[in-house]
């Protein structure tokens, strides 16, 4: 496979870029495609006290992709639990799973809240992009707390996901396909991905961009993460 982030950097750089969310994707792209830039440093400086402007989704984050480039705010793995109740935050999948994975990428293995996300698994949280975001929480965790534990739920749900596959290679969106092939290649189903790959590529517009209306920051960013993961894999 052939890619050059060249183009989708450039139309990255002439965004302007505000909220937390697209700030995190755009550094975990830059980082990996070693683009300097200045977007770290606006994520930091977004940080008040322990955390991104007190909110759940926003911090954990800010804080995975910050600790992968080498700042591990602890004081904010900290701030999380803080917010755990019964296992879980706020009982969403969704905050619940960024969360988690906050968590591991700060050096804080927390059982409990993988015994939730696999306890409350139902056919509410069925989509494959839903359950992306466990597989990749539980990975994380697993990884950490060196645990198989979690190993038969992630390759049971991983499979699923791949059941979901449409007819052309897809699940619907590039930003919930991103999602998934993320995951999937975690869980070690890269060749279950290669055809994906391809329709991720195709879905590029000719300013090097993805999304709807001439593209967004956070599906760009989501693009150019599995790109280098797929990449750097080979």
């Amino acid at each position: 496979m052939i890619f050059k982030s060249a183009a989708s950097f450039k139309w990255l750089y002439s965004r302007e870029i505000t909220k937390v969310k697209d700030l995190a994707r755009v550094v975990q792209a830059s980082y990996l495609w070693n683009e300097e830039n200045n977007f770290k440093e606006k994520l930091v400086a977004l940080r008040t006290g322990d955390s991104w402007n007190n909110n759940l989704r926003d911090t954990s984050r800010a804080a995975s992709v910050l600790a992968m480039t080498g700042n591990v705010f602890s004081e904010t793995g900290k701030w999380i639990l803080e917010k755990q109740n019964d296992g879980s935050w706020n009982e969403d999948v969704y905050d619940s799973t960024y969360a988690l994975a906050a968590l591991a990428d700060l050096g804080f293995f927390n059982p409990e809240g993988c015994r939730w996300l696999i306890d409350n698994y139902g056919e509410k949280w069925e989509h494959p992009g839903t359950t992306a975001l466990i597989i990749t929480a539980l990975i994380k965790q697993g990884k950490l707390g060196n645990t198989d534990e979690y190993e038969e739920f992630i390759e049971e749900k991983a499979r699923w996901i791949i059941s979901r596959k449409e007819q052309n290679n897809s699940w619907k969106t590039p930003a919930t396909s991103n999602l998934v092939i993320q995951s999937l290649m975690l869980a070690g189903h890269k060749d279950e991905v290669s055809e994906s790959m391809k329709w991720i590529l195709d879905q590029m517009n000719d300013k090097g961009s993805w999304g709807k209306d001439g593209g967004d920051v956070n599906t760009t960013s989501l693009s150019l993460i599995t790109l280098h993961e797929y990449m750097n894999s080979q």
